[in-house]
């Protein structure tokens, strides 16, 4: 199956050697994203300010994929800290609607990072009117 990234639309920069989506198929695999600007240097902020900037930058990636937040199937996210498990799951439900995608919640171990979330979206490609 040929693979195609997703590197050109509104899509925040990455110095670090990845794709930040990368199509195969009807599916849409999104890298890992931060609360990182358009340069892709880290903006910190409290934990829901870097929670809602790695969401909007996953939402950009995927609009420029041709698929929207609704086309997520799986999430995996992490965690700073396990201290915001219970401001995730507070803010989680603002993103994605019913059904709940599935989803893996890891808590430590990405450095000063508060927040971070990779998502894989299923999104077949869209016909010339918009139609899937």
């Amino acid at each position: 199956m040929p693979r195609e990234a997703i590197t050109s639309g509104d899509v925040p920069l990455s110095h670090l050697p990845f794709s930040p989506a990368v199509r195969a198929g009807d599916l849409v695999f999104v890298s890992g994203q931060a609360s990182v600007d358009d340069t892709g240097a880290y903006l910190e902020e409290d934990f829901e300010g870097e929670m809602d900037r790695s969401m909007q930058n996953v939402a950009r990636i995927l609009a420029a994929a041709g698929a929207r937040m609704d086309d997520v199937v799986q999430v995996r996210s992490f965690l700073g800290d396990i201290t915001y498990r219970d401001e995730y799951n507070r803010l989680y439900p603002q993103y994605f609607t019913a059904p709940l995608p599935a989803r893996t919640t890891v808590s430590g171990g990405i450095s000063t990072l508060k927040f971070e979330v990779d998502v894989v979206a299923y999104a077949p490609r869209r016909g010339d009117d918009g139609s899937r």
